[in-house]
């Protein structure tokens, strides 16, 4: 139980029982707190995530720097400051020992700051561009990329595509075989709010190709067909793959009502 006092300076608890955890989250009224003890000094800085929020308190300790529990991003426990070379903060807070016990300035003495960045472009307004009736093929098919095989089922998907062609509609093909992307690393198992849309892994890695999938699923197609082989009763790994990634927008839905 946190204790307040007068002004800004709040009591955060007795100083033996601080020491004993090199990293815990505190709530100072409306205030985290990532507080962490290491090689004998106290460090106090926000326990929110410039990313997405993620509670910094609720991380581990890398040499001096607090890893993000979310999407592993770093900030250093005493001054708040991202690792060299990334121009972005988390404010920190003053400490202060008094009669055995530990306070913290809640008044911060550094400002957050976010590392510029432009913006995603499937973070943009959902809106359907005019046109014709529209339908994405994704095939799932494994195969060999420099020694190709005939898939039956990616021919099959290739006919009603070219069926759907003959009668006016705009179709895609989207090969899974072609892109190269991550597969889902789970931040959904942390909070519902760590998977994030766009997807994290699309947000931080640009060479992660699964943003084609989301453009064609979000932006663009009005129905889309799924075709894999059958591999001992279930559909093709690139398809599960795929589908673990897809929870992003499931999310959207369940937590943010984003129909």
């Amino acid at each position: 139980m946190v204790h307040q006092t007068n002004q800004n300076w709040q009591r955060l608890g007795s100083v033996e029982d601080l020491k004993r955890r090199d990293l815990q989250q505190l709530e100072v009224g409306h205030t985290l707190i990532a507080l962490s003890y290491r090689n004998g000094e106290f460090g106090a800085v926000s326990g929110r995530c410039n990313h997405a929020g993620g509670p910094l308190g609720q991380g581990t300790l890398k040499d001096d720097y607090i890893v993000c529990p979310w999407h592993n991003w770093m900030f250093h426990r005493l001054t708040g400051k991202a690792q060299p070379g990334i121009p972005a903060a988390v404010p920190r807070y003053a400490l202060r020992i008094q009669d055995g016990d530990l306070y913290a300035d809640i008044a911060a003495a550094t400002r957050r700051v976010h590392a510029p960045h432009a913006k995603h472009p499937l973070s943009r307004a959902i809106v359907r561009d005019p046109g014709p009736l529209r339908v994405a093929g994704i095939s799932t098919t494994v195969m060999n990329v420099e020694f190709p095989r005939y898939s039956t089922s990616e021919d099959l998907l290739q006919v009603s595509l070219d069926y759907a062609g003959s009668l006016g509609i705009e179709t895609r093909l989207i090969r899974l075989n072609d892109l190269r992307f991550r597969a889902c690393e789970g931040y959904y198992s942390k909070s519902a709010y760590a998977c994030t849309w766009p997807c994290t892994i699309t947000q931080m890695d640009s060479a992660d190709q699964l943003d084609a999938v989301y453009e064609a699923l979000v932006f663009w197609a009005d129905i889309v067909l799924l075709a894999t082989p059958i591999r001992w009763g279930g559909p093709s790994s690139l398809y599960v793959k795929m589908a673990e990634r897809l929870n992003c927008v499931q999310n959207q839905i369940t937590i943010h009502d984003r129909v």
